[in-house]
């Protein structure tokens, strides 16, 4: 499955104009309010007409501006998930489920319903209606709605915008399940970076319309030239790491491909492989293996490069084993310190720097 999308449209202020591909896995789409991430959704689900371009879903046309092609939104097959569920409020969970299967060729497979509500635990929420469902409950039962369509691509429109920390938390687990077993391309809009490290496998960076930055998640998070476009505070690194063991102090062993670290109560067993999101202003750099501090958490590094931004401060890029880091230091110490490319030296990561929520289950096997 793939999906080809080539937009062009103006709107008050915005002039929307985006060129993309999405495979399986999870292609995400950030940016500021008002970028124009929800207007790509509103086009490719057919809610929207553009001014020009085409959208093609495995070459078939959806829309084509210069051969007037245009599928209306229920035969595009596109599953979508707005940020407020919209389930029906007059029908229980398993009505919902129904309305959604609809859609899909052939009508309701069984099969297919029983696999979906056990992927997402529904069984016990069945008999229920939306009002009585808490706001993670709801999205799972849109998740499902949208799957039992059958859809050939998955958009979701800030699925977990409107959810509080314990409800996004609660949910992210079954994203991460649908990501890893479903053969169906996933455009996931959303304002918050720490959502997109622990699911997507692409990024694309929109700033009033226009892609500015995109590649692998890993590649553009952990670029210096990214960090105007995320944010100072957002900007980092995702890693991927593999579950060593657990110790008797409640630390978790973790290995990487540049070294260990040392987490606090990792929830997963040994042999697992997860990633691991560090953020730039969590790392600091020493020229020697520092002693005498308490952090457990130094790797060894090499500079790969420094940018330095219209403030005091100075993105250094670093290379560890065979990944990315960054850190965001000040330009005073950089100077001080004498950083240039190809120096090697040592990041230092707190580990409660790392959240319990920038920690999340990995895959391999999706290429970026």
């Amino acid at each position: 499955m793939s999906l080809q999308v080539d937009l062009r449209h103006s709107y008050p202020g915005i002039s929307l104009d985006v060129q993309f591909e999405a495979g399986r896995g999870v292609t995400a789409v950030f940016g500021p309010s008002g970028a124009g991430k929800t207007s790509i959704i509103n086009i490719i689900s057919g809610i929207s007409k553009p001014d020009g371009g085409s959208v093609q879903v495995n070459n078939r046309v959806l829309f084509d501006a210069d051969t007037g092609v245009n599928v209306p939104p229920e035969a595009r097959r596109m599953g979508v998930v707005f940020q407020d569920g919209r389930l029906f409020p007059h029908l229980d969970v398993a009505r919902n489920l129904g309305f959604g299967a609809r859609f899909a060729p052939g009508g309701l497979d069984r099969i297919e319903l029983a696999r979906v509500v056990a992927m997402l635990d529904l069984a016990p929420l069945m008999p229920r209606r939306p009002g009585t469902l808490s706001g993670g409950e709801k999205q799972r039962v849109a998740l499902a709605r949208a799957l039992l369509s059958r859809p050939e691509i998955l958009l979701m429109d800030e699925p977990l915008a409107a959810l509080d920390d314990p409800r996004k938390d609660e949910v992210l687990p079954y994203l991460e399940r649908l990501r890893d077993t479903t053969q169906v391309p996933i455009v996931y809009v959303s304002h918050s970076l720490s959502e997109i490290a622990r699911l997507a496998d692409r990024l694309i960076v929109l700033q009033r319309g226009r892609i500015v930055v995109s590649g692998s998640v890993e590649d553009v998070l952990s670029d210096p030239a990214a960090l105007p476009f995320v944010g100072v505070r957002e900007a980092g690194a995702v890693l991927p790491a593999t579950v060593v063991g657990h110790e008797a102090d409640g630390l978790s062993r973790l290995a990487l491909s540049g070294g260990e670290l040392l987490l606090p109560e990792v929830k997963a067993p040994p042999g697992s492989h997860l990633r691991i999101r560090v953020l730039a202003t969590d790392v600091l750099l020493s020229l020697e293996v520092p002693t005498g501090i308490s952090s457990r958490n130094i790797l060894p590094v090499t500079i790969r490069s420094l940018h330095k931004g219209s403030g005091p401060g100075v993105a250094v890029q670093l290379q560890c084993g065979e990944d990315q880091l960054l850190a965001r230091i000040t330009s005073r110490a950089a100077e001080e310190l004498s950083l240039c490319p190809g120096l090697e030296c040592h990041a230092i990561l707190k580990a409660t720097a790392i959240p319990r929520g920038s920690i999340g289950l990995a895959r391999s096997n999706i290429p970026t």
